[in-house]
């Protein structure tokens, strides 16, 4: 089933929060959704098909519609970490070219920074019942020394440098100053970067994300409903999705399951890299910003790090604008989950709603990306791309 024109961006809400110990979950949820459907002129009522995930009470799409309410025809709680929400939009384009519901509702929602969650610093044991648990628990592995493994790997077999990596968050700092509810607003050098205390050698503080409360939610509906709405037109064109295994233990730390879901995506819009005018890419690390732009076809692979030098991209300088609000490193990154922010900036960006400073003239083509759990085993991977239209 092509999901070209069978559904569009209607309404689109980033929570202004960054710290929140006042709210429930729930009530970012809520905030967020209503946020969405004011965007879009629409109403709870309205909403037919509804999706959300882990980070859920409940873990559960079913206490959240209750909760809001809503008479449902349709509803999907898929969870595949990170990249859950842009897997969602899939779904509910999938759902509505179906018939299976005219109007879908994504909330994302957490509170990572009032819970006090580290930057990947502390083991986190996987549940026993996990078929990797036996292997991996015994390790007690963090996600910043699995990423650090996968920054060395690519530095030695590319010749990747630290300056390289320094510049993706060069690039997300330059933007960040422009967002208000950013959590970094100040800009950071090159040599800010560089001096930056390690975290797992080679990978260092200004590598990682910044940890926040917030949320956000879209909404998508059929185009006839799109075509009746006093806002600007957005529509998905092409969606891919993949798990990256560790493939037997025959893993390649350089590579991203952003090879199969870019392949997949980029072939049902019918576009290239090259037509792309604005690009929004996960970055929980800035090693994963480089090896997904390799695995999409920005740049061959190795050649991320040149790449993403002398700010290549940072908007209304270089060829490539990435991340314009300032992304994962430096706006926001709610509940391990924040692929949905990089999916509302590309539609900012399609909207000509992005801040002033940073708007891509004429942005007509725009994608989303990111992975989902952790790199190493069950790595979920899932790409957008949307078309103003």
């Amino acid at each position: 089933m092509t999901l070209n024109s069978s559904a569009y961006v209607v309404g689109a809400y980033e929570h202004p929060t960054r710290l929140a110990p006042d709210k429930s979950v729930a009530q970012l949820h809520a905030e967020s959704a209503l946020g969405a459907l004011r965007d879009a002129g629409l109403s709870l009522a309205d909403v037919d098909g509804y999706l959300c995930s882990g980070d859920a009470p409940g873990a559960s799409p079913l206490y959240m519609a209750d909760y809001l309410n809503l008479k449902l025809k349709w509803y999907d709680g898929t969870e595949s970490g990170g990249c859950t929400y842009l897997a969602h939009i899939e779904h509910a384009a999938a759902a509505i070219a179906a018939g299976h519901c005219s109007v879908a509702l994504i909330t994302l929602a957490g509170k990572p920074r009032s819970s006090g969650q580290a930057t990947g610093t502390a083991f986190r044991p996987p549940p026993a019942d996990r078929p990797d648990a036996p292997w991996e628990s015994s390790f007690k592995w963090t996600i910043g020394g699995v990423y650090a493994m996968m920054m060395q790997r690519h530095m030695h077999e590319f010749g990747t440098t630290l300056e390289q990596l320094a510049w993706v968050k060069v690039a997300a700092a330059a933007h960040a100053q422009h967002n208000p509810n950013a959590m970094l607003r100040k800009p950071v050098s090159l040599e800010d970067v560089m001096s930056s205390p390690v975290i797992s050698d080679p990978l260092r503080r200004h590598d990682c994300c910044v940890i926040s409360d917030g949320g956000g939610a879209l909404v998508l509906a059929r185009p006839e409903i799109a075509r009746s709405l006093n806002r600007p037109r957005v529509r998905l064109i092409g969606s891919g999705h993949t798990i990256n295994t560790n493939r037997g233990g025959y893993l390649d730390l350089t590579r991203t399951g952003a090879e199969r879901s870019g392949a997949a995506a980029f072939a049902e819009a019918g576009v290239t890299p090259a037509d792309i005018d604005y690009a929004s890419v996960y970055d929980n690390f800035t090693i994963m910003v480089i090896a997904q732009l390799e695995d999409l076809g920005f740049c061959a692979k190795g050649e991320g790090g040149k790449f993403v030098a002398d700010g290549n991209l940072i908007s209304g300088i270089g060829k490539l604008p990435w991340n314009t609000d300032g992304g994962g490193l430096c706006n926001n990154h709610p509940m391990n989950r924040g692929g949905i922010t990089k999916a509302i900036e590309a539609v900012r960006q399609l909207r000509g709603e992005a801040h002033p400073a940073v708007q891509v003239p004429d942005c007509r083509l725009a994608l989303a990306c990111g992975p989902g759990m952790v790199v190493g085993s069950g790595h979920a991977h899932s790409t957008v791309i949307f078309e103003r239209e």
